[in-house]
């Protein structure tokens, strides 16, 4: 099994929103590909919270069944379409894949 992290920092304010409204904006197109290709087996999605000291904005953490489960949701035209708008609103990504 692979788990796949991202975290995104986000910009003050982007594509005509603030933080606070591309941050949900985010989490609800990461959570619109749950199930865009077979094996991925969890999919979940936070934001950081409130008076909780974080360095990031939004974290997804991702388990896919192998390599080519993750390989798929990462060429898929939805997720391609996330990482457009996760590209215009981010000022900073991390990224980290580990076999589990």
């Amino acid at each position: 099994m692979i788990r796949h992290i991202v975290m995104w920092k986000l910009k003050d304010s982007a594509e005509g929103a603030s933080r606070e409204e591309n941050a949900l904006k985010l989490k609800e197109k990461l959570e619109g590909c749950r199930d865009i290709v077979p094996g991925i087996l969890h999919l979940e999605v936070g934001l950081a919270s409130p008076g909780l000291e974080s360095t990031f904005d939004v974290v997804l953490v991702s388990d896919f069944v192998d390599k080519a489960a993750l390989d798929a949701y990462q060429v898929h035209p939805a997720h391609e379409a996330l990482k457009t708008f996760a590209g215009a609103v981010r000022e900073a990504r991390q990224c980290v894949d580990y076999e589990v």
